[in-house]
């Protein structure tokens, strides 16, 4: 295997609301581990519902509506989610009452988090406060929260998600992977040439990144 003094580049372009996000990323985060990788992830902002109002929705309903699914079919792919985050160390608490949410904010949150080195840990608290805990994230003081409790100042963060400061670059952002021709996440780009959509798993993720090793370019 090659080596090489610089550290792959990875693009990932997901949403806090995507649990195939979530697997995805500790997919990858073992295989970078397996292959001792070095490597920088940047994030980038992927709205899964644009439309969904502020106060967000049932998530269960939110599945029928959109994806015509049954309540079983729901139920099975519950399963498999809580499986498949389980085999990564990621714990999923699907309850009746789990919401589908508008993240505009939230992207707008990372943004300015991201500004002050912190995007990675505050996306990882997001993914853990909706998945893991419930917790209510079209509510804006629920996310200033989530923000103190990494080490962010918690009245400015509650201000940029109140003052819509960030939303024109977060809507730059998003246009921006649109015109890359990326339609769905989570999308994962290296060294910005090498696009692999989805969720691959431990196995996939590691065959990749001894590709890149061996023919970075």
């Amino acid at each position: 295997m090659k080596n090489s003094d610089q550290p792959l580049q990875i693009d990932i372009v997901s949403d806090v609301v995507c649990p195939w996000c979530i697997i995805g990323y500790r997919q990858l985060a073992e295989a970078l581990k397996d292959t001792n990788t070095a490597h920088e992830i940047h994030w980038h902002p992927f709205e899964l519902n644009p439309n969904m109002p502020a106060e967000g929705q049932n998530l269960r309903e939110h599945i029928i509506e959109k994806y015509g699914s049954s309540v079983q079919e729901s139920n099975e792919s519950r399963t498999r989610m809580a499986a498949a985050g389980a085999d990564v160390g990621f714990e999923f608490n699907f309850t009746d009452d789990t919401r589908m949410h508008n993240t505009f904010n939230l992207h707008q949150l990372l943004h300015w988090a991201d500004q002050q080195g912190h995007m990675h840990d505050l996306k990882q608290a997001l993914f853990t406060a909706h998945f893991t805990n419930n917790r209510n994230i079209s509510d804006n003081a629920v996310l200033a929260d989530i923000a103190a409790e990494i080490g962010l100042d918690r009245a400015e963060a509650l201000a940029v998600v109140e003052d819509q400061r960030f939303a024109k670059d977060v809507r730059e952002a998003e246009q921006h992977s649109a015109q890359q021709g990326i339609q769905g996440v989570p999308a994962v780009i290296f060294n910005g040439r090498h696009l692999v959509s989805g969720a691959q798993g431990i196995e996939n993720f590691t065959r990749i990144l001894k590709q890149l090793a061996e023919n970075p370019d």
